[in-house]
């Protein structure tokens, strides 16, 4: 009576704890199979992706969008952007041969592009730069007041070109964080067209105007 009493009450319980997710038998399944699902080798916050293989195909989140608001979902764009890192920064305000080599390829006199750079910088840049790009002005300068953001309006960073801005934005340097994961490529030469109108604005127009392929700073 008792052999055939304890198989019935164990399978029930076995029953009861199959019946409601995420409980012990779950664990059990867990030392057999591992967590699967539930410990996925997803990204981390703010963690950098692996550059891309040579010669694999482009996608659109380092690509252009068709067109302004347009969201891009993946699909081949057929424009090929550089690889590069922060060890090709290079000199301040110059940066690396293949840094040197990228093209603004928006109209910095286009007022869509110039629109569509301020929305942004307000959104990921204002908080350190300021409004105004004046860093001592920003909503988080009173918590390092010793260490003011870069002044983007100011003389120094108008004499940068627009490729070396476009690759900060992108990688990142010193204490800025890398923007490539979250700005696309179309957006970060918008963002570079808006601060040219800030420096003008500041009365520190860059040497060559608001040209799309300002040369390298020094040359």
């Amino acid at each position: 009576m008792t052999s055939s009493w304890l198989p019935r009450a164990f399978f029930a319980v076995v029953a009861i704890a199959a019946s409601s997710g995420c409980k012990p038998l779950d664990d059990g399944m867990v030392l057999i199979f591992g967590r699967s699902m539930r410990d996925q080798r997803s990204f981390d916050p703010y963690e950098n992706t692996q550059p891309s293989p040579e010669n694999s195909i482009s996608f659109s989140s380092g690509n252009y969008p068709t067109d302004f608001g347009v969201v891009n979902i993946g699909q081949p764009e057929g424009v090929s952007v550089p690889r590069f890192t922060q060890a090709d920064l290079g000199l301040p305000g110059i940066g690396s041969l293949v840094v040197q080599g990228l093209s603004n390829p928006l109209d910095p006199t286009d007022p869509r592009s110039r629109e569509r750079g301020a929305e942004l910088y307000t959104r990921f840049c204002s908080v350190c730069h300021g409004e105004d790009g004046v860093g001592a002005n920003a909503s988080i300068a009173d918590k390092h007041p010793m260490l003011p953001a870069y002044n983007l309006s100011g003389a120094q960073v108008a004499a940068y070109s627009d490729q070396y801005l476009y690759a900060m934005i992108r990688v990142g340097r010193g204490l800025m964080p890398e923007y490539g994961s979250r700005i696309t490529h179309f957006d970060r030469w918008s963002i570079v067209n808006y601060m040219r109108e800030l420096q003008l604005q500041a009365g520190n127009a860059p040497e060559n105007g608001m040209s799309g392929d300002n040369p390298p700073a020094g040359e």
